[in-house]
Parts: C-alpha cells; sequence; structure tokens
C-alpha cells in the first residue's frame, strides 16, 4: 500500500465475483455507476438486510481489503453493519445476519383449561 488516499489499491471493481483493483479513476468510475453491486438483498415487513459490493477499500490498507458490506435497516433505520473481503464471506455474513435478524419467535404454550 503507497499511503496514496488515490492509490488504486484502495479502488476495486467486480469480474465476476472476484474483486480486481482498478487503476483507472475513469473505468472504476463507469463500472460503478452502472454495476449491479448487490450481493443479497432480503426483506420483510420494515426490515432490509442488504449486502453489497462497495467498490473501495473500507479496511483502509489495514489488513485484507474490506470491499463488502452487510447492513440491517429498520423502518429506513441503520441498525447493525458487517464488513467482508470476499464475495463468499458476504454471501455467509449476510445468511448469518438474515438468521439473526429474522430468527424465529418461539410459540409458548397456553396452558390447559381444567
Amino acid at each position: 500500500m503507497s499511503g496514496d488516499p488515490d492509490a488504486f489499491e484502495w479502488r476495486y471493481i467486480l469480474v465476476g465475483h472476484e474483486a480486481a483493483p482498478e487503476p483507472d479513476l475513469l473505468k472504476w468510475a463507469k463500472w460503478f455507476d452502472t454495476a449491479d453491486r448487490c450481493v443479497a438483498d432480503t426483506r420483510r415487513d420494515d426490515v432490509r438486510v442488504s449486502t453489497v459490493f462497495l467498490g473501495l477499500d473500507h479496511g483502509f490498507g489495514h489488513g485484507p481489503p474490506l470491499l463488502f458490506e452487510t447492513m440491517v435497516f429498520v423502518n429506513g433505520s441503520s441498525e447493525g453493519m458487517a464488513r467482508y473481503a470476499t464475495w463468499d464471506e458476504a454471501v455467509e455474513g449476510h445468511q448469518r445476519m438474515v438468521m439473526q435478524v429474522f430468527k424465529p419467535t418461539p410459540i409458548l404454550k397456553l396452558p390447559m383449561k381444567a
């Protein structure tokens, strides 16, 4: 990592499900503007779990690039977030978040009438 905030190591595009550094700022911007960056999107009532490719390293050069993000929205407000380095990690993280957010509520056994 060069330490330069404009260095290409911060910008990525998706080639299939693989992230690839993109040194050309204009090429990256055009790709970002038109690409389908959605990994997964799960909604139920007013709750949404959304996982997307960010296109920028949100790890800021510390460790592997964090290029994917899952966010939880309730009534439009952000209620949680997790970031990942790879598409596969993002898919797994999305599934974990969905299971956590939408976990079934146990049905209580009602007392029997005598």
